[in-house]
């Protein structure tokens, strides 16, 4: 697979404080791209920088094998759509998308073939004289997208482009954006603070925090191999609690040593383990590996969440069967649910849902979007 884009050594600062630390990454031809992390981890500064809106202090950027730090943005085969969508409002449809083409005296049929063709990609055939005004937020998008992709650049940049659009249209645009990216060939390079976002959509993820690329990998791997507490936290829910390795295969952790499926560590080091909520099942007291008490149950639709005090350690748990708050139970749980992290500065800091409620979980989402 051809690379596109490589950055080498990135590094940025504003007023003295590092928003990109040595940043290294390559994106590769007909690839759907996601920087994901939370607010201020540098995914958007990054993006820019691809775009060319931005100048690394260090380091260089790459396209197609050429140094580009200081080609200009519209000199690049880069197209931007941000969450503010920019159209002009006294235009019609047609005429916001055909503007970059009429800006590049483009002929007038070509102009008229090319519209046509980027309306039916994004869903919008006879829409053509509707004032952008009129349209819905979802719609819009598909205007913006359009118009980005007209000239058929190499790569399109998305930042946060999901943003202002409710949840229902949110997971529509989702699975239109990821047909469109199949269907044109065109590299995407999505940010997006939406774990469930970027596994839905991405074939590869860049997790950052801090202006560090913590993990790249497709969102399988991100998943199922979490290489740090922060990436574990970060996709999905996750148990983590601390372990010692006590030989390949046998870690010990919450007072009980378990076969596992990882090797490779020194004998008796301390780990982080990480266990998935729905990857334990809850069994009667004498059966368990693990005992706890059941100190909280939400349902959630298709499962319940449950937290278990086993230890002074809050666990989540995520199944179908009902178990009463104030109940001993048994957890069982297979070797191949139990994955296994090196110590890292993130440890300690993630895994136990002591303070776990739904409230404050969905006020800590609407804080992140405030300050995107």
């Amino acid at each position: 697979m051809k690379k596109i884009i490589e950055l080498r050594g990135i590094s940025k600062a504003y007023d003295g404080e590092t928003v990109l630390d040595h940043i290294n990454l390559d994106i590769y031809d007909n690839e759907f791209l996601t920087l994901l992390g939370p607010s201020g981890c540098g995914k958007t500064t990054t993006l820019r920088m691809i775009g060319g809106f931005e100048q690394p202090d260090e380091g260089d950027v790459m396209f197609l094998g050429e140094r580009i730090n200081d080609l200009p943005p519209h000199k690049r085969n880069v197209n931007t759509v941000f969450q503010k969508y920019a159209l002009f409002p006294h235009l019609n449809v047609f005429d916001n998308v055909a503007f970059p083409l009429k800006e590049r005296k483009v002929p007038k049929d070509e102009i008229e073939q090319k519209v046509t063709e980027m309306l039916k990609l994004v869903k919008l055939s006879g829409f053509e004289k509707r004032n952008v005004t009129r349209l819905s937020g979802g719609q819009q998008q598909r205007v913006a997208i359009a118009r980005a992709l007209v000239n058929h650049p190499q790569v399109l940049l998305l930042d946060e482009p999901l943003g202002a659009l409710d949840l229902k249209l949110r997971k529509d645009m989702q699975q239109e954006l990821k047909n469109i990216q199949k269907a044109t060939g065109i590299t995407f390079v999505f940010v997006t603070h939406d774990q469930e976002e970027a596994l839905s959509m991405s074939d590869t993820i860049v997790v950052m925090s801090e202006g560090r690329i913590q993990q790249i990998g497709t969102p399988t791997h991100i998943y199922n191999e979490p290489q740090n507490a922060f990436v574990a936290d970060f996709i999905g829910e996750s148990n983590i609690v601390d372990g010692v390795m006590r030989e390949d295969y046998k870690v010990t952790f919450s007072g009980h040593t378990f076969e596992c499926v990882d090797k490779g560590f020194e004998k008796n080091e301390p780990v982080d383990v990480v266990v998935r909520p729905e990857d334990v099942d809850i069994v009667p007291l004498e059966k368990g590996m693990l005992r706890g008490l059941v100190t909280s149950v939400t349902f959630m639709g298709v499962h319940y969440e449950i937290i278990i005090d086993i230890g002074g350690f809050k666990w989540m748990i995520q199944t179908t069967d009902f178990v009463a708050e104030g109940e001993q139970v048994g957890l069982y749980i297979e070797p191949d649910a139990i994955h296994i992290m090196k110590k890292s500065e993130y440890s300690g800091m993630f895994g136990d849902y002591s303070s776990f409620s739904m409230e404050l979980d969905e006020l800590s989402d609407a804080e992140s979007e405030d300050a995107e």
